[in-house]
């Protein structure tokens, strides 16, 4: 399959090649145009690696052959993504039971076999990944990568605005892994990524890529599990199936529009935001305008101009999707502690993203449809957090415990280009 730049039509690349190159020209990002055909009925019978393989086969075609496709799902997906039941017609799907526990860990790992493919076949021997994270990025990137022989790692995270044991994850490991606490909002750490593109003779020199949701292969992955959550479905209810995706960066979301081009049975789209609601307001007025990003409850969504929104564009271009097949809502912080309490006293305990998306979809879900609402990191990753919402106790997993009392290794910096620049240079001594 070949993959065309959004920005640069001209530029077009195999599968290795996006993933190797992440960003395109003009900081394009790489989408197919075409897309394949599925026996829907038949790939929902299969089990998640199998079905997985096949999917991600049909996208990738034979650039791969099927027995890498099939080991490297292998190994990226070593864990489940179940449907947990909350009531009759709601069900939240758990993509927090890999080794960061967040939805996350599904891209991550996969880029991370993707990655060594393209480095075999096109003979690289290092790679440096730039990426920024509002949360759960930084620890699955860095825990697929970790002590990954040819792969330097550095993660841009805002310094103070994620929660404690997220930051504990991926900046207490070392080695290859490189932490930078930047005095900035995400917006901004991602903004210095995109001046790290921008500037090609040193992406040349370190060969840099990143790993965030831009990256195809981190995109390809995620689309593998709405599979796994619809094949969960009673059969009697999967034509009346509505997702709601708590909404950041948009990666999630375009996934699960991509699962529904491919033929999947999903009726319609929730893309659910905090108070970063530039998807929303867009969707009602159709004027593009973010604002300054606002710190919230849902950290990870704290988002005003997500990188993957052009992928969703280029799917209404191509007449994939319709408006129709997408809603956007806005949940505020008072809704989502209220949402978080709604749940607990169901029985689910749940944190504040998915919180947003529970909310999001009982504000749309209609009387005979099935709603299912992504649940994209444990609550124990929020855990003070959690605790001062619900009034209980909540007990790390064995994954926090081990890092909650670990020193962090992270290095401070201001967002300027010009300090990230030559610590990257320090990283090709």
């Amino acid at each position: 399959m070949q993959l065309t730049n959004t920005k640069v039509a001209s530029q077009q690349v195999s599968f290795l090649d996006a993933v190797r190159i992440g960003l395109g020209e003009q900081q394009g990002l790489f989408f197919p145009t075409q897309w394949p055909s599925l026996d829907i009925d038949a790939l929902l019978e299969l089990p998640f690696v199998e079905r997985s393989a096949k999917v991600l086969q049909a996208l990738i075609g034979d650039e791969l052959s099927a027995e890498q496709i099939h080991q490297m799902v292998s190994n990226a997906f070593q864990f489940p993504a179940p449907l947990a039941q909350v009531t009759d017609d709601v069900a939240c799907l758990e993509l927090f039971h890999g080794p960061t526990l967040a939805f996350k860990d599904f891209g991550g790992r996969f880029m991370a076999q993707a990655l060594i493919q393209a480095q075999k076949q096109q003979n690289v021997s290092k790679t440096t990944i730039v990426t920024a994270t509002s949360g759960d990025t930084g620890a699955a990137v860095a825990h697929a990568f970790y002590q990954q022989a040819g792969v330097d790692v550095v993660i841009l995270f805002p310094k103070g605005k994620i929660s404690p044991l997220q930051e504990k994850l991926f900046t207490t490991l070392g080695h290859n892994i490189h932490t930078l606490a930047v005095e900035a909002d995400f917006d901004q750490c991602q903004a210095l990524v995109k001046e790290v593109f921008n500037d090609r003779d040193l992406v040349k020199q370190l060969n840099i890529n990143s790993a965030n949701s831009i990256n195809i292969s981190r995109l390809f992955a995620q689309i593998c599990y709405y599979f796994e959550a619809v094949a969960q479905v009673p059969k009697d209810k999967r034509d009346q199936i509505v997702i709601a995706v708590p909404s950041g960066n948009f990666g999630n979301l375009t996934a699960g529009l991509i699962a529904k081009v491919l033929g999947l049975p999903i009726k319609r789209m929730i893309a659910a935001t905090n108070l970063n609601d530039t998807v929303p307001r867009y969707w009602k007025d159709g004027q593009w305008a973010p604002n300054k990003t606002v710190a919230t409850l849902s950290n990870a969504m704290d988002v005003s101009a997500p990188n993957n929104w052009p992928r969703v564009e280029a799917l209404l271009a191509q007449g994939k999707i319709c408006r129709d097949d997408l809603e956007a809502v806005m949940v505020d912080e008072e809704d989502t502690q209220v949402s978080m309490r709604q749940l607990a006293h169901l029985g689910y305990v749940s944190e504040p993203h998915a919180a947003i998306a529970y909310k999001a979809l009982k504000r749309s879900l209609e009387d005979g449809e099935f709603g299912i609402f992504l649940g994209t990191a444990h609550p124990a990753k929020f855990k003070e957090q959690v605790e001062n919402i619900l009034g209980s106790p909540i007990a790390l997993p064995p994954e926090l415990a081990a890092v909650a009392s670990e020193a962090s290794l992270s290095a401070d910096m201001s967002p300027d280009f010009v300090q990230l620049r030559q610590f990257l240079l320090t990283l090709d001594k």
